[in-house]
């Protein structure tokens, strides 16, 4: 991927901005900041951005809100969250939200440049051919339109649920690691050595979409010390 992506930063902390907008402009990104939410999520929302790095406490409108409401406009832009402290509450509900990914503050500045890169890369090294996931006969996945149905109910997905749904369905004849998933669909370096709840909160959203009731899952199964396994109309657990 060539560095001219272009990236907004929603950041209030002059001192971390300014030190993100160099950071991002020496790597070669194109680089626009907002300083506020107001002005982030106005630019957010123009679509003209390759990758959306949202601060979570932002003056006016927050980062979960600015994510909010770019995901019912775009289901394909890609989003990384920073929060304050990672507390589980931000992590759960920035990415129930729709973002790819978050950052912890404080946090180093060689990572996040990593794990931008990753994001944008975007691709499944893998890449399968099917267009259209059948879990049943009453649950289609539509991974071209990013939709589906489960029991009559209409479901919408975002590109990196698609990702991961595509990438355990080509693999479905076994369970997938969490670090297998992170390297595959998020596309994160086997050495990057990432303490992140990305995927386990991304196989939670999905259950929430998919399964009749996601205590106790069908489709998308935890094979205990292996992984995650998802069971489709053509194959077992076993």
């Amino acid at each position: 991927m060539s560095n001219n992506a272009k990236i907004l930063i929603v950041e209030d902390e002059p001192a971390i901005r300014t030190g993100l907008v160099d950071v991002f402009v020496y790597h070669g990104y194109d680089v626009d900041f907002a300083e506020t939410g107001t002005l982030g999520l106005e630019k957010a929302l123009s679509g003209s951005y390759d990758l959306l790095l949202l601060d979570v406490m932002l003056p006016g409108i927050d980062g979960f809100e600015i994510c909010n409401q770019v995901r019912e406009q775009s289901r394909d832009q890609a989003i990384i969250m920073l929060t304050a402290k990672g507390t589980d509450e931000d992590v759960i509900k920035g990415l129930s939200l729709g973002a790819d990914d978050y950052v912890s503050k404080p946090f180093s500045v060689a990572q996040l440049v990593l794990r931008v890169q990753a994001v944008l890369r975007r691709s499944i090294n893998e890449s399968p051919s099917n267009e259209t996931i059948i879990l049943d006969a009453n649950t289609a996945i539509d991974c071209l339109n990013m939709s589906g149905n489960a029991n009559g109910k209409t479901l919408a997905f975002t590109r990196r649920e698609i990702d991961l749904l595509q990438y355990l369905e080509a693999n479905s004849h076994r369970p997938v690691s969490r670090d297998e998933l992170l390297s595959k669909v998020w596309g994160y370096a086997d050495d990057l050595d990432l303490e992140t709840r990305t995927v386990d909160i991304h196989i939670a959203k999905l259950r929430r979409k998919i399964e009749t009731n996601s205590a106790t899952p069908e489709f998308l199964v935890t094979v205990r010390g292996a992984g995650y396994k998802l069971i489709c109309a053509d194959n077992n657990i076993g």
